[in-house]
């Protein structure tokens, strides 16, 4: 056994369960993410991955079972225990989330999206910048920084949504098919940065996707259907 696959944890759930209303989204799921990991979530529409996706990363608290943190060198958080602005603040400074329609602010450029975690989290304005900058370039955006979202392609806008959600330096990032919304080329591309930033930096990456050929770049995959994981299995070591 490798020393990556001995390690504990990071994100460790256990018998999650959740409804909206009579429909069971998660019917009692155990799963483990381990650190540094890029684990695919796949699953039809309606299997429960995205609310497993939520439940993993604090955004909901599930109605029975628990999602247990452990951040390097601090004791074990289990999320549903925490007070909902702690879970916020976990969300800003530990945990980083690209969605399928990047959710970028349109009236600020690209630099300015990328800053804002850093501004809520404290972090002086040019040194955010600086920063925010930094990241751009090295997801290949040199010259966008200064744009709005609007003048961006489809492709470059998920890139910054990617740099926004990378630039605390988060232990986990979440991703609900980052690229689902672009066409093959450019979703390649930004899958390609996103994952060479994320390896690079020994960030763990929960993504959920229902393309094969997306999952295809993960470590290992799961299957949810009707609220429950099936077996994963490693797809690269």
């Amino acid at each position: 056994m490798s020393t990556k696959d001995a390690t504990s944890p990071i994100l460790t759930a256990r018998g999650l369960h959740h409804a909206f209303g009579q429909t069971e989204a998660l019917r009692g799921i155990d799963l483990d993410v381990r650190p540094g990991e890029v684990l695919a979530v796949m699953g039809p529409s309606g299997s429960g991955k995205s609310t497993l996706l939520h439940c993993l990363a604090g955004v909901l608290v599930p109605d029975g079972g628990t999602v247990t943190y452990r951040p390097a060198g601090q004791p074990p958080v289990e999320l549903r225990a925490l007070s909902e602005p702690r879970r916020t603040r976990l969300r800003l400074t530990d945990f980083g989330f690209v969605f399928q329609y990047g959710q970028l602010l349109p009236e600020l450029t690209a630099a300015d999206n990328v800053t804002i975690p850093l501004l809520l989290a404290g972090t002086r304005r040019p040194e955010a910048r600086r920063r925010a900058t930094d990241l751009l370039e090295r997801l290949g955006l040199e010259g966008a920084a200064a744009k709005l979202p609007g003048e961006l392609s489809g492709g470059q806008a998920q890139r910054v949504a990617v740099a926004r959600a990378l630039v605390m330096s988060p232990a986990v990032l979440f991703a609900d098919e980052p690229t689902g919304s672009l066409d093959s080329l450019a979703a390649e591309n930004v899958l390609a940065q996103m994952l060479g930033l994320v390896r690079e930096e020994g960030t763990t990456l929960v993504m959920i996707t229902h393309d094969a050929r997306t999952a295809a770049y993960a470590d290992r995959e799961v299957m949810v259907r009707d609220g429950v994981v099936g077996s994963g299995y490693r797809v690269s070591a």
